[in-house]
């Protein structure tokens, strides 16, 4: 059961004292911009191997030239187009209702989360690149544990919105189920 709102179109809140459900509200990964240079990389290697396969002159078979061009563009692409490619698809930052959470890793999964309930400092900064883009990095600190750093992701105004309004809300209901306000017309 929820209390009623005064306001149309806002969510209900729980009712006090009861378990508040966890919603994912938004999940993103760095800018894709970063993808750039790796996309680069891949058309002008595909360019670069299929002019030069066959038309590679010297006294060498043919065949044996090819290979060669083949796995040189295959360890190229790996290296500089598909792991990092991989990096980006990785690392991602997940905000709910409760929490905001990165995970980072290839092989190596990391996980940092930090509470909206304990509350924490945003600071924004955004650079001339990213702004031009609409991105920038957020750094949510509460004090004690290590700053979140949340580097160079896209409609950064908006998020910095959303995680205010989560930290608000989250305190709000923490402050209320921590006095016990008795519910309005609740029967006994």
């Amino acid at each position: 059961m929820s209390q009623p709102t005064a306001y149309p179109g806002r969510p209900s809140t729980p009712a006090p004292g009861t378990a508040s459900p966890e919603y994912k509200v938004a999940r993103f990964r760095r800018h894709a911009r970063r993808l750039l240079w790796p996309a680069l990389v891949l058309i002008a290697v595909a360019a670069a191997t299929g002019y030069f396969t066959g038309n590679i002159p010297g006294p060498v078979a043919g065949w044996l030239q090819d290979w060669m061009l083949w796995l040189a563009a295959s360890v190229i692409v790996l290296l500089f187009a598909f792991i990092p490619y991989l990096r980006w698809l990785a690392h991602t930052y997940t905000v709910t209702t409760r929490r905001v959470i990165e995970r980072s890793g290839l092989l190596q999964r990391r996980r940092v989360d930090i509470s909206h309930a304990r509350g924490y400092t945003i600071s924004e900064r955004r650079g001339p690149i990213q702004r031009l883009w609409g991105s920038g990095s957020l750094t949510l600190a509460n004090g004690v544990d290590e700053p979140v750093r949340l580097v160079d992701i896209p409609s950064v105004r908006l998020v910095h919105e959303t995680l205010s309004d989560q930290v608000e809300v989250s305190q709000i209901l923490a402050h209320r189920d921590s006095h016990g306000i008795p519910i309005v017309g609740a029967d006994g």
